[in-house]
């Protein structure tokens, strides 16, 4: 049980070049096509464009991550696939959108469980920004350092 913590200024809806371009990702293929349609329809419902970002329900980039994130854990060999799994948004805080992933190892020798865990996480925090996510952190000094 650790979360990842999103800047919610990072957070938007995805458009149709953004939706082509997570095509190249295996894990999303079948959740994509479906949404895809099922927002059709429901544009068709409600008599608007599914390009109306106003009226039309969108995707949006946090949900589609969340949805990859728990397709890869179901996928990954070295989590338990009998017990609880899930990826889940908990309420927003001062330091962004926590990403709770919730879920067993298969593995309970403690030098191996934090191992899986850190190679879990390291690959979290380096396709987040696919996603046109970033992860939350207090700014340090390199970041006053780009600003100027």
């Amino acid at each position: 049980k650790r979360a990842l913590y999103l800047d919610i200024r990072s957070v938007k809806f995805y458009n149709l070049d953004d939706l082509n371009g997570l095509k190249k990702f295996k894990l999303l293929s079948s959740y994509l096509e479906a949404k895809q349609l099922e927002l059709a329809e429901a544009a068709k419902v409600q008599g608007v464009e599914i390009a109306d970002v106003f009226n039309a329900r969108q995707l949006t980039n946090i949900g589609t991550f969340r949805i990859y994130v728990t397709e890869y854990l179901k996928k990954h060999s070295k989590i338990h696939k009998e017990m609880t799994c899930m990826v889940r948004q908990l309420p927003v805080t001062a330091t962004g959108i926590p990403l709770e992933i919730y879920c067993f190892s298969n593995d309970q020798n403690w030098v191996n469980y934090d191992g899986i865990q850190a190679d879990i996480f390291d690959h979290l925090y380096a396709i987040a920004p696919q996603f046109g996510l970033r992860l939350f952190q207090h700014p340090s000094g390199y970041d006053w350092n780009q600003s100027v």
